[in-house]
């Protein structure tokens, strides 16, 4: 039984204490167990995030930044990570060796960048005539991509997270009419990825440059043509000024996704709860590019034809017509003569067609209904 003396030491912060004087035992043994109770300081852990962007450029750069803060900030500052723009740390397309082997934790890019590296990657960014944000999304996260996406890159030490989404992309900044597949032959175009196999195809020479090259290259003619993203970005990179034509639809880039790349070494080193803030990170700065890119991207688009008088045209049917067969067989291609890559476009087709036959009397049908006159 506790008597009046003890009881009236009893407080919420020292009932440890009280009780042992109530026992007949030290105060100075009761601190002491209440200090070794006392949760430890929680350690903080400071990464690295390298990018194949322009420091603070507009969708992309800031969708590297958002991420990040995003990380400190859901980790109540426990997962601390710095962004580093292209060539701060790192060149630009280096950025998956660096974080591969450790230079940095985080690398924020797109993946087509490394089919140098590993063909099947090129896939995750963008197929041309392929699918869209909405339903790529779809396939990596509840059809199987992610799995595939994780094996392509088990070799390098590296897991993949998406990290933003631009939409269906423009077609492209060009210096002369493109009015006949003809027209392809022997055009100097800045294009990456399976877009750019494709321009390979049709005797044009596909080049890859970090976007802080493009306007440059443009401009002193060192490329005919070049895509990047689309009006937003377009316009904040001022390609107004070095190419008359802005061709559309993005055929090549019908939904390209950036990714997060990971050092796995890294991620399984911490805890389970910052791993899964770094997953539901990603995942929300996938929804917010996108989202960013549809609210902003018409804007930009009147800014670039009413104040800059930029030529807008539509690629010609039969044009487009001939690309989808180019990148038919370019895909089957690709397909052929990489394991891992048939492995990718094999699950990536199969889900296209289940999503396609979906969105023809759910999304498509819906839209010609609500724009029709």
């Amino acid at each position: 039984m506790i008597n009046a003396k003890a009881f009236s030491k009893w407080t919420l912060a020292g009932i440890t204490a009280a009780t042992l004087v109530a026992c007949g035992g030290s105060e100075q043994s009761s601190s002491t167990e209440t200090q070794a109770a006392a949760p430890a300081k929680q350690e903080t852990i400071e990464w690295k995030m390298v990018t194949t962007w322009p420091k603070n450029f507009p969708g992309l750069g800031t969708g590297a930044e958002y991420l990040a803060n995003n990380i400190t900030e859901m980790s109540g500052g426990r997962l601390k990570v710095k962004v580093y723009a292209a060539g701060e740390l790192v060149p630009p397309l280096e950025v998956f060796d660096a974080v591969s082997r450790g230079t940095a934790e985080l690398g924020h890019g797109a993946a087509y960048y490394w089919k140098g590296k590993a063909p099947a990657a090129q896939f995750f960014t963008a197929v041309p005539f392929g699918m869209t944000a909405q339903e790529i999304n779809s396939w990596i996260y509840h059809g199987g991509g992610m799995k595939l996406w994780e094996e392509v890159y088990e070799p390098f030490n590296l897991l993949p997270l998406t990290a933003g989404n631009t939409g269906v992309q423009m077609g492209g900044w060009f210096n002369k009419e493109i009015n006949s597949l003809d027209d392809f032959n022997g055009l100097k175009m800045r294009i990456p990825g399976l877009g750019g196999e494709v321009l390979e195809k049709l005797g044009g020479s596909p080049i890859n440059l970090p976007g802080g090259e493009i306007f440059t290259a443009l401009q002193t003619g060192t490329i005919d043509a070049t895509e990047w993203v689309g009006p937003y970005n377009d316009l904040a990179f001022g390609l107004y000024k070095a190419a008359k034509y802005y061709y559309y639809p993005g055929w090549h880039e019908p939904g390209s996704e950036m990714e997060l790349l990971v050092n796995k070494t890294a991620f399984e080193a911490l805890p389970k709860d910052l791993q899964a803030i770094v997953r539901s990170a990603s995942r929300q700065a996938t929804q917010d590019m996108l989202d960013e890119f549809t609210a902003l991207n018409n804007d930009a688009l009147q800014t670039l034809v009413n104040e800059h008088n930029v030529d807008l045209r539509p690629f010609p049917d039969d044009v487009l017509k001939a690309l989808k067969q180019a990148s038919q067989e370019t895909l089957e291609g690709v397909a052929a003569n990489d394991e891992m890559s048939n492995k990718v476009y094999e699950s990536f087709k199969a889900f296209l067609g289940k999503v396609s036959q979906w969105h023809a009397v759910s999304e498509r049908a819906y839209i010609n209904a609500r724009d029709a006159e």
